[in-house]
């Protein structure tokens, strides 16, 4: 394989994990949706106190985003577009 074929399948590959870690975030905040309300309504009108005054409601919503934002979870979705991806191929022979 050549140098500029294999910069272009990891420029490809960057390309695809930005996309899936981004696809991941907005699965996070979509199932965190109850969590972010709650840290809003508790931020509403606060500016520094929001550190300790919002601190329950923090930890709520970062251990909800932790649970849908991680390597493992990032990984399983690796390999489900792998697995899409060889479908894929092996349609079109």
């Amino acid at each position: 394989m050549g140098y500029m074929q294999e910069a272009r399948e990891n420029h490809v590959k960057k390309k695809v994990e930005e996309a899936l870690r981004s696809k991941m975030k907005q699965k996070a905040l979509k199932e965190c949706d109850e969590y972010t309300s709650k840290y809003a309504q508790c931020a509403a009108g606060k500016t520094l106190s929001i550190v300790w005054h919002c601190r329950k409601q923090a930890k709520e919503l970062n251990d909800c985003l932790h649970q849908f934002t991680n390597d493992a979870v990032l990984e399983e979705m690796k390999k489900e577009y792998m697995l899409q991806e060889n479908h894929r191929g092996s349609a079109r022979v």
